[in-house]
């Protein structure tokens, strides 16, 4: 019998269905696809169907590109008991795509273990993604729209276990700010978060969606069983360092954040201030949080293709990589859906680049 997508609009049951798969992403809950709207983009809920039986759920993204042409996108999805259920759900897929939408990405929540040693060169990035299927049915490998080379952490394990798995230097540094009085957890305070946030992108020159996108999804993805929350990491009062975060079943996503220097004037007596150590305190509670809510995986969110020591990311890179080493693969498919889809792929590529080159002078992605 063929698989079957049968739309829903109950976003609980939606999103009971969602955190159930064994192969699921926060990104597929309906608070997500709500804050999407922000952005001129449409969401569509379906439960996936096979011989009477839900077997996972799907929620797709229609972005309008220009008038009479489109494209569709399941953020980290679809939700699966199954990824080889994937190819089966090409057919329904075409049935319920507009004669506007050129093709369908997806990127399934499988994760992909990173099978070299090295880390990130040019010459390993093939071996390192050698066990990334090419294909999936119709489905072929293409670009992401998230991030598709992160880090992950096992939460399942002791905290005694898990700090004595960080590198030396982050258990040094989090003794420090320890020692140095600073307090990292969660805080309900996004004026702090957002000043953070806004600092990191502009020193980095990272791209950033409008404010509006970020408070729609701090309250819409903190409902129907999904939750969204931040943690900041904080030096006599002061936010430091701090994070965004969406969580559903056994995961938690960092998703945006970053940290500030410390301009305030030194104690009496000192020359310059101490560094509070205060975005180690920040990684190593996020996940102490993480853990003590119920989710198991921790996932850092992005980590670059191939490692650029003059690139903003390579020191994000080296500091995610202090608390910890499991490096993952979520490679992105498209399913062709119509006979411009190969220029509209190239069109917006080229785009991307052009963006790229106007606001940081290269053509390169971040990661």
């Amino acid at each position: 019998m063929p698989v079957s997508l049968d739309p829903i609009d109950d976003p609980a049951e939606f999103n009971r269905v969602v955190a159930a798969q064994p192969f699921t992403s926060p990104l597929q809950s309906w608070g997500y696809g709500e804050a999407r709207k922000v952005l001129g983009q449409q969401p569509m809920r379906f439960l996936v169907r096979r011989n009477g039986s839900t077997v996972g759920a799907l929620q797709l993204l229609r972005k309008r590109l220009v008038p009479g042409l489109s494209t569709l996108y399941a953020p980290r999805g679809p939700a699966l008991e199954d990824v080889a259920l994937l190819p089966e759900l090409a057919p329904a897929l075409r049935r319920l795509a507009k004669v506007t939408d050129a093709y369908l990405k997806v990127e399934p929540p499988r994760a992909i273990p990173a099978a070299s040693g090295d880390v990130g060169q040019a010459e390993d990035v093939a071996a390192d993604q050698r066990d990334v299927p090419p294909a999936y049915g119709a489905f072929h490998r293409a670009k992401t729209e998230q991030p598709e080379h992160t880090i992950l952490a096992d939460l399942t394990r002791p905290e005694d276990e898990l700090f004595s798995g960080l590198h030396k230097m982050a258990r040094r540094n989090v003794r420090t700010a320890q020692k140095m009085g600073v307090q990292a957890g969660r805080d309900d305070d996004f004026e702090a978060f957002w000043h953070i946030f806004d600092q990191t992108n502009t020193r980095a020159q990272l791209g950033a969606f409008p404010r509006a996108y970020y408070e729609t999804l701090f309250r819409e993805g903190n409902k129907h069983g999904s939750e969204t929350y931040l943690v900041l990491s904080r030096h006599e009062g002061q936010a430091l360092a701090g994070g965004f975060f969406l969580g559903l079943g056994e995961s938690t996503l960092y998703l945006y954040g970053g940290s500030v220097r410390d301009d305030r004037p030194p104690a009496e007596g000192q020359d310059k201030r101490k560094d509070a150590k205060a975005p180690d305190a920040f990684y190593w509670n996020a996940m102490l949080d993480a853990k003590e809510h119920g989710y198991s995986v921790f996932d850092f969110w992005g980590i670059p293709r191939v490692l650029d020591e003059s690139k903003h990311s390579f020191g994000v890179f080296k500091m995610k990589l202090k608390f910890s080493t499991d490096r993952y693969w979520f490679p992105a498919y498209d399913l062709r859906l119509s006979p411009v889809a190969t220029p509209v792929v190239k069109a917006l590529h080229a785009r991307r680049k052009l963006l790229n080159y106007r606001s940081r002078g290269t053509t390169d992605d971040i990661l």
